[in-house]
Order: structure tokens, then C-alpha cells, then sequence
């Protein structure tokens, strides 16, 4: 079997492609690089957005066409798999197999079937399963629970990814043991609310760490750099930020989702903070860590949102001072309490407020990257950049950094890079060697580089 997986949505995702991949692998199938090379083409989706089902729609819709010209199994998975607007999809483009978050490891079974196969149960073996670490990478991503037991009223999750249920300390350990020995420098801590792990159904887990201890216990294991995704503002704890600060693996970035400036959107969403207890958990994170980088979610135009409300928003945003957000316009999605009980607002009202947010957030963002022209940041390289002749990265901040090559300098791994220019979203530097002075750069191919060192131009 040669199989190709597609992954639309979050790094939850990125996680569950891994570990399906895997189990593919183990199976004896081979992972190709195309649709047209593969007789097996899996599609992880997202529903968070009718934007991401969108694309699953006209994807589906090529592959059936595929179908009807050659033997090809068609298979979806992930939260969209799990609803019954999913599920509506994956009849009307004759999909083969259909797997839940929770069943991904029924991949196997499915693949077995001589007919169509939906697996859309909540396994206990899931929470336990230890994929083999990615080889050849250098950042990776660890899940620490799944689902959620909030209930926010825009949010899907609860339903496609069930209750809470945290993993095992030691198992969490000993898949990092593992992705280190592959050489792993950056590990991402996954989870839908990560502040609430050890911490299911409201009762804390006989045995289990506190999230701040266990970023404690992940940063005496020698992995180099430590992030994690995404915080719940509800279950923030000042502890969290002393661990961050004590912690030297631990990375100076939090990602605290706000989606809201306005007490009342907040209540209306079910976020069970005020702008006040937000704020509150901001002064603590810069109590501990001064120079913390800070992101956030924002969602834009929800229901009931008034032109004040959205003023409010955009004083929360001056207030913290974001270095970067993650901005959408409010989406609404079938079977979530907002989509049942309230009333959308039109669509050029939403966009007109998210073409004003994205303003300001480029003002914040090119402010605080200014800021840091001139300052040594310590960058891990993972590869070429889309312009020949330099490399990508990104600072423990996340801040996207490409350099020039250098000599004597890696492809790939932990360099220190004097930041020279900034815009909004990128920063550009060069690679400093031991004495602290910049690398020489290596001459960038060109095609008029070439023609002049060709032997076939020497006459």
C-alpha cells in the first residue's frame, strides 16, 4: 500500500498524522508525497471554522473524481470525522474510512475491512499510545491530554474531542526519553487546555503533577527548549509563570487566548474569566518573566459584539501589547450553543472589524520586533528558506527568523543570530560565531553566477 496523508488545522493535528503515519508505516505501507502516487489518501480535518471544511468539501470532491478513474481508498479523520455534518460529507463523497480523534488506532482494523469503516469511539488505549519519535527533526510535538472540559459556546472541541483526559506523567516522559534520543532539541506540550492537566472532570488525579510542576519535571530531562499549547486563561496559575522563569528549557513565549476585550462578549462566549481577571493573569506572567514574548487568540464579530465591545477589544490589545495574535472572524458552527441561540452579525460588519484589529496588530508586532534589531537571539534553524541562499528559523520567542548561509554554520540546529531588520511578521539577522562577530556568508547561486564560473563560457 502506498498511502498520503493530508492535515488540515492545529498542531493537535500535526500530532495525530504522526502517529497514524506510524502506525501505517508498521503495517507495512509506504508514505508517498502525492495524492497521484498513493492508493490510500487519508484527510485529517478541522472544524473549528467553516473555512477548513470548506476545503475538506472540494477535496473530497477531486478525490472522488480520482475514484472513478483508478482503485484509490479515500479516508477522513480528526474532529470534523466526529460530527454528524462530517459524517454527512463523508457519504456524499463515498468515503471509505472514517475515524473519530479518539479511533485513530483503528487504522488498522479499517484498512483490514472489505467494506466502509467508521470508527467514531472514545478508546482508553489511545491515551496510552506512544508513537515512535520523528526522525530527522528537530522540533516536535508531545500531546500531554486530550479533549476539554469547557464548554465555551463558539466551541466545537468538546464534542469532536470528548472530556478531558490527561496522560500519564511517565507516559509523557518516556516519549520524550525517546524523542531525544532521536534528537530532538524543541518539544512542543500539547493539549486543548493545557494549565488543566492532571486536573479531569474537575478532580485532581491521584499521582499526577500540576502542569506547573510537570513543565518542571519535562525541563530536568535535557531537552533544550520547551513550548507549550494552548492555555486556558480560566485554569492560569502564577505558578505557571514561576515555573516558566525557573525552568532554563522553558521558553520566554505564552500563548493566553484572550477572544474577547468585552466582559459582556466573555460571558456570552462561556469563558468564565473577566478582561480584569485576564489582565491580572498578564501582570503575573511579566512579574516573573519581565521580557516575555505574548500571543493570543481573538475572535472578531461575535454574536451580539457591538462597536463598543470591539473598542474594548482593541484597548485590551494596547493594554497587554501583543507581540503577535491569532485573528478570526467569528465562524459559526453547527451543533455549538452560539450557532443554536444567537444571531450572526453580517459579514461585512465582521471583516470591517478584523481589517481594523489586523492594523493595529501589525502596529503592535512591527513595534515589538523593532525591538529587538540589535539584540542576539538565540535561533533554531530548521532548513533552506523559500530564497536560495539563506535558512529559516525561529527565536525561543517564536518570532519566524531567516539568515544568510554562513560558513561553518549548519543547515539546521541552535545558532546564535544578531537581529539587523525587522517588519511584522519576520525578522532577518546573520549567524555569530564563538568571538560574537558574524560568520562570512556563503556565495548565494544565482544564474549569472553560474554562467560566469562555467567552463563552457571559457573560449
Amino acid at each position: 500500500m502506498k498511502a498520503h496523508l493530508i492535515t488540515y488545522g492545529c498542531q493537535m493535528n500535526e500530532y495525530d498524522t504522526h502517529l497514524v503515519q506510524s502506525q501505517l508505516v508498521s503495517f507495512g505501507a509506504d508514505l508517498v508525497e502525492s495524492v497521484d502516487e498513493a492508493d490510500f489518501v487519508l484527510v485529517n480535518t478541522c472544524a473549528v471554522r467553516g473555512k477548513p471544511v470548506d476545503k475538506v468539501r472540494s477535496l473530497l470532491g477531486e478525490l472522488r473524481k480520482q475514484k472513478a478513474q483508478r482503485k484509490l481508498v479515500v479516508g477522513m479523520m480528526g474532529c470534523l470525522a466526529q460530527l454528524e455534518e462530517g459524517q454527512q460529507i463523508a457519504r456524499k463523497f463515498e468515503v471509505d474510512v472514517l475515524l473519530g480523534p479518539g479511533s485513530l488506532l483503528d487504522i488498522g482494523k479499517a484498512l483490514e475491512s472489505n467494506e466502509r469503516f467508521w470508527g467514531l469511539q472514545f478508546k482508553d488505549e489511545l491515551h496510552g499510545h506512544i508513537p515512535p519519535p520523528p526522525l530527522g527533526r528537530l522540533q516536535a510535538h508531545l500531546t500531554i491530554m486530550r479533549g476539554c472540559d469547557h464548554h465555551c459556546t463558539y466551541c466545537i472541541v468538546p464534542t469532536t474531542r470528548g472530556p478531558q483526559v490527561s496522560r500519564s506523567p511517565d507516559d509523557i516522559l518516556r516519549e520524550l526519553d525517546m524523542q531525544l534520543a532521536a534528537g530532538v532539541q524543541e518539544v512542543t506540550l500539547l493539549g486543548q487546555n493545557v494549565n488543566a492537566y492532571g486536573v479531569d472532570g474537575g478532580a485532581r488525579l491521584a499521582g499526577y503533577p500540576s502542569f506547573a510542576d510537570l513543565l518542571r519535571l519535562v525541563g530536568r530531562s535535557g531537552v533544550r527548549r520547551i513550548k507549550f499549547t494552548t492555555s486556558h486563561p480560566m485554569n492560569f496559575t502564577e505558578d505557571v509563570a514561576a515555573a516558566m522563569a525557573e525552568t532554563p528549557a522553558v521558553c520566554e513565549f505564552v500563548h493566553l487566548p484572550v477572544q474577547s476585550g468585552s466582559n459582556r462578549v466573555l460571558r456570552r462566549m462561556a469563558r468564565e474569566y473577566t478582561r480584569e481577571k485576564y489582565l491580572e493573569h498578564i501582570a503575573q506572567i511579566r512579574r516573573h518573566m519581565p521580557d516575555a514574548v505574548l500571543a493570543t487568540d481573538i475572535i472578531v464579530g461575535f454574536p451580539g459584539e457591538t462597536e463598543e465591545d470591539f473598542q474594548d477589544t482593541l484597548s485590551l490589545y494596547d493594554e497587554v501589547g501583543y507581540d503577535s495574535a491569532y485573528m478570526f472572524i467569528y465562524s459559526p458552527r453547527p451543533g455549538t450553543p452560539s450557532y443554536k441561540h444567537f444571531q450572526d452579525l453580517p459579514r461585512e460588519v465582521k471583516t470591517e472589524r478584523l481589517q481594523r484589529l489586523i492594523a493595529r496588530q501589525k502596529e503592535w508586532s512591527n513595534r515589538k520586533n523593532a525591538e529587538k534589531v540589535g539584540t542576539v537571539q538565540e535561533v533554531l534553524l530548521r532548513g533552506d528558506a523559500h530564497e536560495s541562499g539563506f535558512l529559516e528559523g525561529h527565536t525561543r520567542g517564536n518570532h519566524p527568523t531567516v539568515v544568510p548561509k554562513a560558513v561553518g554554520a549548519d543547515g539546521a540546529g541552535v545558532v546564535q543570530v544578531r537581529i539587523e531588520h525587522a517588519t511584522p511578521h519576520m525578522m532577518y539577522g546573520k549567524i555569530l560565531g564563538a568571538d560574537g562577530q558574524p560568520l562570512p556568508e556563503l556565495p548565494r547561486f544565482t544564474p549569472e553566477s553560474a554562467a560566469l564560473s562555467s567552463p563552457l563560457q571559457m573560449v
